[in-house]
């Protein structure tokens, strides 16, 4: 982009375009056919399948903000739904009074083994199966490069507590 410029030029604007409204389909199509497939949300998905790969299945509230990047309040809300579909427990933290984790439930990793095979179906179809081998390593790489710019960007989080206090 020239830098003298306020606006986006023709070419610019012509990637943007394509980019969020692949984007916006992309997300949509996803979260659609994971409900319609296996009744799991995608924060819901998200949730399941970070549990599903953390030591012993289970995690601080504040490391799957870190995955949902929802808010505090937005994230114990959901947490407490799917602890009352059975997906999720709260367990008391080993050597802590006050601390929790969240754990997934024997229905949950169900839940998740199920959904996982489905997700990778769809990302196929829609992303990966469309695309010629050297436009998938080129997404890879453009993917790559601006995962590198918006992750330096963003501030340092704050160290996480120690233990589970």
């Amino acid at each position: 982009m020239n830098s003298t410029s306020d606006h986006l030029s023709a070419r610019e604007d012509r990637a943007w375009h394509a980019f969020f409204e692949s984007q916006v389909l992309f997300w949509r199509r996803l979260g659609q056919q994971l409900q319609q497939d296996t009744g799991l949300s995608e924060p819901d998905f998200a949730i399941l399948s970070a549990l599903e790969q953390a030591p012993e299945r289970q995690l601080r509230a504040f490391e799957l903000s870190g995955v949902t990047q929802f808010e505090k309040s937005r994230l114990h809300h959901h947490l407490n739904r799917m602890i009352g579909r059975g997906l999720l427990t709260r367990e008391p933290c080993p050597g802590s009074s006050r601390g929790t984790v969240i754990a997934l439930s024997p229905e949950g990793l169900t839940a998740i083994t199920a959904a996982l095979p489905r997700r990778a179906a769809h990302i196929r179809q829609w992303l990966t199966d469309p695309l010629e081998e050297g436009q998938l390593d080129a997404l890879t790489e453009i993917s790559e490069a601006m995962l590198d710019r918006l992750r330096a960007a963003d501030t340092p989080p704050a160290p996480p507590p120690t233990g589970c206090a």
